[in-house]
């Protein structure tokens, strides 16, 4: 049996381990055997913890034999992107100069997903320092393939999360998200992800240093788990959602809402602000309407969301103006080439000045009461996730061409993090050899529509992953 332990869902390996039918160490070291014959293909994992791991297990092990009670995620082994702390290992962010940037703890959603019993198993790759932009290569690990075609690009900035995720080398992966950097690997690998509520998930954000970032980085950037299936994220959610005193935005806020009356209404829009989508990407969304009209949602195809230029000039000049000062610093970080995805954006977005500043605060609020006020009216919004497949690697920092092509496919995944709203990413099914998928938006601090519309979209639509690694079509 643990020749295929890592096939089974993060939900059916811990209740495995709690009821004694496997050891979590049988757990973990099924896993390892998988990353063996599996990372050395796709190169996701970046720093493997195989004897931290099985140390982690035994001691599971040992507290079940004890009669101890053991957690949700009990033996589950997860990923954690590189740019979040485990202790006694560096914090890298696939950049050469902190190799030995030693984390003194755990991060906050680490040491959560551990009290619940899972299992850190390895550092996963993302670009370096998460600015050399969309797709997964950096300067200290390399790049990432996409298990599906190894010429297609898997997505970042979480890519090696979805990577060892979709390929079954961890049951869960810890990314994170502000503009889709859960969302859009998700997609381009096959399985699901979850951007939260600004607020949802608690996060210590002095990550290079005793200060706390600025306004922007304070609430655009969320922690989100990624998984096989709704249910093993619905898992991940529950756990790591709540507030903590070492983070003032995140609130204690119920993990389920009121039961809404009547059918929840879902808005479709395939075309967010009708810039263009591929036919497979508008066929994903109208092939999960259908199935959520099935499941008796109350599904109506709306002209568009609010705002969403606007919102995307906004994020855009409030963005710039918090990184500018530290451009020519940051800069010097990013490796040969790593600086042009950025380096782009800065040349074409002027910093704004102090009483420009002041306004687009006020204009940030005020597109989200546009946003509150549409979500009021229809709970769950149905759209793409990115409007193309998966891309070629890199595409997003060749050219202007290449940059504006991937900042307008992940348009929506910008806006939804800029108005601090949840979002679910579910495929859909594998069109000409390449997952695609869509996802489900909801009002703040309701998680449990998105994941509850994107189960009915799973149930009738399947799963599609743990997938075996595939050379580049």
């Amino acid at each position: 049996m643990q020749d295929t332990i890592w096939t089974m869902t993060a939900a059916e390996q811990a209740a495995a381990v709690r009821s004694g039918e496997v050891s979590a160490v049988e757990v973990v070291d099924s896993h390892l055997a998988r990353i063996a014959v599996v990372n050395p293909q796709v190169n996701a994992v970046t720093q493997l913890l195989a004897d931290r791991a099985r140390e982690a297990a035994a001691a599971t092990d040992r507290h079940r034999a004890a009669g101890g009670q053991l957690g949700p995620l009990a033996g589950v082994p997860f990923t954690v992107k590189e740019s979040t702390p485990v202790e006694g290992v560096p914090t890298t962010f696939g950049v050469k100069r902190f190799r030995d940037l030693v984390a003194p703890a755990d991060a906050l959603p680490v040491a959560r997903l551990r009290a619940a019993g899972a299992v850190p198993i390895g550092h996963s790759n993302m670009p370096t320092l998460i600015l050399s932009g969309m797709h997964t290569r950096s300067e200290l690990f390399g790049d990432t393939a996409n298990p599906w075609d190894a010429g297609r690009t898997p997505g970042g900035t979480s890519g090696g999360d979805a990577v060892a995720v979709a390929t079954g080398m961890a049951a869960l992966g810890l990314g994170n998200d502000s503009g889709g950097s859960v969302r859009i690997p998700a997609q381009f690998c096959g399985v699901t992800a979850l951007k939260p509520s600004t607020g949802r998930f608690p996060a210590d954000r002095r990550v290079l240093g005793p200060d706390d970032p600025g306004p922007a980085t304070q609430f655009l950037v969320t922690d989100g788990p990624l998984a096989r299936s709704v249910d093993d994220l619905r898992l991940a959610y529950e756990v790591l959602a709540g507030s903590d005193p070492r983070d003032p935005w995140a609130v204690p806020v119920p993990v389920r809402g009121a039961r809404l009356p009547g059918p929840v209404k879902v808005a479709v829009v395939a075309d967010p602000g009708g810039h263009g989508v591929h036919p497979a990407v508008r066929a994903a969304v109208g092939t999960a309407a259908e199935a959520l009209r099935d499941a008796g949602y109350d599904v109506r195809e709306v002209p568009d969301v609010p705002r969403l230029d606007e919102a995307l000039e906004a994020y855009d000049r409030i963005t710039v103006t918090e990184f500018a000062p530290s451009w020519p610093a940051v800069r010097g970080l990013l490796g040969e080439g790593g600086d042009r995805f950025i380096g782009m954006m800065m040349e074409r977005v002027r910093p704004a000045t102090s009483d420009e500043l002041v306004r687009l605060m006020g204009t940030w609020l005020n597109i989200r009461r546009s946003w509150a006020e549409f979500l009021d009216e229809y709970p769950l919004l149905l759209a793409p996730v990115f409007t193309e497949p998966p891309v070629g690697p890199g595409l997003e920092s060749r050219d202007r061409a290449g940059r504006d092509r991937v900042a307008s496919a992940m348009r929506l995944c910008s806006v939804t993090s800029f108005v601090g709203v949840p979002g679910v990413a579910v495929p859909t099914g594998v069109t000409d050899g390449l997952p695609v998928g869509v996802q489900l938006v909801g009002r703040p601090f309701r998680e449990d529509l998105c994941l509850d519309a994107a189960q009915a979209v799973e149930d009738r639509l399947g799963v599609f992953t743990p997938v075996d690694p595939r050379s580049a079509a």
